[in-house]
């Protein structure tokens, strides 16, 4: 790595030694921009850089809830404001167990350059809690929701910071908060997204990580193998909001969906799953086991790494960070996958996306790919901005041209570097070259 960039990042390491996913986002960063900033000595001489990879802000605060036994209860809120080179934070906000400042860190800087390749003007961020809702009543969801807001409330604006769902908060949670929020500040406006469309929120934004997965991976299909999702096979890790609505849109388009997974294990049937059936009586957390009792002629297996075995076209890991390694990367590319589509933000290990770019193999970053939501995300922004409501068709439509934009742009950029199985590199490029330009024209 060149040098200047590696003495940042032993900088970094030194600082927040225990952060590794934060660690790991930066690392990647940095072997992307590796030779630009080796070949462009300005980049060097401004040290933009080293303000770009540290966050504007970070906040953490105590939330006090009340548990369905009238017991105080306490937990831990944060909002990472990374960066707002390019317009008002924005990101989601997830409350799961596992939740702490370096993910946080790791979720907002990776949103920054996501919401960058998006061309909106949006800076990026992350927050939420180690609140864990899978075992609360509603009742408990409610008190933390509200909770956690009467902390957050200070520091968000529609100009300012702009949070929305991600996991553990759905619209339930953000129908809480924003409740809550209206009655601290006394105003109606679009300070949250991920709304229910009954008082504000955009048609498409629940389906639209999935929904804009899919159409990506249609536009890179036809560019690089001439073909369409129609009759592929696909196995998708996450039975959850961007799992399901992947495997909707894939069954729409004409796709077998062969396999998924969840926490509880991973169901498979080379014929194709009945997801008509499993979007209407499974959630996230449900036992997969049970869908046999549905289809006699599927299969069950309690590792998770079965589902990177399976001969498919089309692997989509869209449960957690780092939960496809070398090994499972050999598996697919041995089975002659076609195509990887992260789904999730950074799934993939860097060895396992080094194998990929290696062996040729069709490899869309997460940045890039499940950037949907954060379009949706600033079209409901715009909705709110000028009181308007767009059709469940209009705004589908925008997303499945937004999506095609950011291909293109990344793969015509690799294109013309002869790189085109480094898709990676081209998007951190980009969303940089775009957050570079405006830091150092506002002195930032």
């Amino acid at each position: 790595m060149n040098k200047y960039l590696n003495n940042l990042y032993l900088d970094l390491k030194n600082k927040y030694p225990l952060e590794k996913e934060y660690l790991n986002a930066v690392n990647e960063f940095f072997i992307s921009i590796n030779d630009l900033v080796t070949n462009n000595p300005e980049f060097e001489k401004s040290n933009i850089i080293k303000s770009m990879i540290y966050p504007d802000r970070v906040i953490s605060f105590k939330v006090i809830w009340e548990d369905r036994f009238g017991k105080n209860q306490v937990n831990t809120g944060y909002r990472i404001q990374f960066n707002q080179a390019l317009g008002p934070y924005k990101g989601g906000t997830r409350f799961t167990k596992n939740v702490n400042e370096s993910i946080l860190k790791f979720l907002a800087f990776e949103q920054t350059f996501k919401n960058s390749l998006t061309g909106i003007p949006m800076g990026g961020a992350k927050g939420g809690s180690d609140f864990d809702p899978i075992d609360k009543t509603e009742l408990e969801i409610k008190r933390f929701s509200k909770s956690y807001m009467r902390e957050l409330f200070k520091y968000l604006g529609p100009t300012q910071d702009i949070p929305a769902g991600d996991i553990g908060v759905s619209k339930e949670e953000i129908g809480y908060m924003y409740g809550e929020y209206k009655k601290l500040t006394n105003r109606h406006d679009g300070v949250l997204t991920s709304k229910d469309p009954s008082y504000g929120g955009s048609l498409v934004r629940t389906e639209s990580t999935g929904f804009g997965i899919c159409y990506m991976a249609e536009i890179a299909l036809k560019k690089y193998h001439n073909t369409t999702l129609k009759n592929k096979k696909i196995v998708i890790s996450g039975t959850g909001n961007v799992g399901m609505n992947i495997a909707k849109k894939a069954h729409e388009l004409g796709a077998l969906v062969v396999a998924m997974s969840n926490i509880t294990g991973v169901i498979s049937n080379d014929n194709g799953l009945d997801i008509n059936f499993l979007a209407n009586h499974f959630n996230p957390n449900n036992n997969l086991e049970e869908y046999l009792n549905h289809d006699k002629k599927a299969k069950f297996s309690k590792n998770l790494k079965d589902i990177w075995k399976i001969k498919t076209d089309i692997a989509i890991p869209a449960a957690t960070q780092n939960e496809l390694d070398i090994n499972d990367a050999v598996n697919l590319t041995n089975n002659n996958i076609l195509a990887l589509v992260e789904g999730a933000n950074m799934p993939s290990t860097l060895d396992a996306i080094n194998h990929f770019t290696e062996n040729k193999t069709l490899f869309i970053p997460s940045k890039a790919a499940n950037a949907g939501g954060v379009l949706v995300s600033g079209l409901e922004m715009h909705q709110n901005a000028i009181f308007a409501r767009w059709s469940f068709d209009k705004v589908d439509l925008k997303l499945k041209e937004s999506m095609n934009h950011i291909f293109n742009d990344i793969y015509n950029l690799a294109k013309e570097n002869n790189d085109e199985y480094n898709l990676l590199k081209y998007a951190n490029i980009i969303s940089f070259l775009r957050i570079y330009e405006a830091m150092k024209h506002q002195d930032l």
